[in-house]
């Protein structure tokens, strides 16, 4: 076959295949959109998902592409793919700071990451997380209906960090390492002033302040802790372990 014949079928070939490619039509990304619609209110999320990225690759319009980018985070979230729809969220508002959505869809980021929260003996970055996105979005939609249960769920992550500082403070309380479950307890103290069990960290505090024999800094722990938790379950061992030291 000579050069010219095989350049000739090889075009054939390639206009034959170009041929057979189907030409989307103008309306399919609004079929697409309506299709996803259906399949969220079937609660059929992954389906859902599926039609409205149909929707934002074909670029059919900018109003409905932003839609369907926000459909998409919350169709994540409501099959708790939560770490899937923080990201789609925070993708959102990186495209869409300016949006009329923005509050509701920082106060969706937010939820996604508390959703994440691990307990207090392991990584707290989901934790952290939610607690930077529920701040933001109290300081930017302070009047937002949202905002008194944001108010709430501020003040659970600010729980759980306290109560993540109290383990490791512990946790160094029991292997020996007195300087460091010292520093832990007091950052914790410091950092977290309102956290609900202050007297359980008051007393892991006193008790490795005796540890390295500082027993004037232990006694002001065990002090605040008579003082501000007056019906507090661990005031009968703070009152052994003075009584066995003085």
């Amino acid at each position: 076959m000579t050069s010219k014949r095989l350049l000739a079928l090889l075009l054939l070939l390639l206009l034959s295949s170009c041929s057979s490619q189907k030409v989307v039509p103008s309306n399919s990304a609004e079929k697409f959109f309506r299709e996803g619609e259906s399949f969220f209110e079937s609660r059929l999320y992954d389906d859902a998902i599926a039609s409205w990225e149909k929707v934002r690759d074909t670029y059919y319009s900018p109003e409905l592409n932003m839609l369907a980018e926000l459909k998409i985070a919350e169709a994540y979230y409501q099959a708790e793919r939560y770490e899937e729809a923080a990201a789609a969220y925070t993708d959102f508002l990186r495209q869409h700071p300016n949006n009329k959505r923005a509050a509701l869809v920082m106060y969706r980021l937010g939820q996604s990451y508390y959703q994440q929260m691990l307990s207090a003996d392991r990584d707290q970055t989901s934790t952290e997380n939610a607690l930077t996105a529920f701040q933001q979005f109290l300081r930017r939609y302070p009047e937002d209906p949202n905002a008194e249960e944001v108010g709430y769920l501020v003040q659970r992550c600010l729980n759980r960090l306290a109560e993540h500082e109290v383990y490791v403070g512990r946790f160094y309380l029991r292997t020996k390492k007195y300087p460091a479950a010292i520093r832990r307890l007091e950052r914790g103290l410091k950092k977290y002033p309102n956290y609900y069990y202050r007297d359980e960290a008051y007393l892991y505090l006193g008790q490795a302040y005796l540890k390295l024999g500082e027993k004037e800094r232990a006694k002001e722990a065990f002090n605040k802790l008579f003082e501000q938790f007056p019906g507090s379950e661990h005031l009968i061992e703070a009152q052994k372990i003075l009584a066995k030291e003085y």
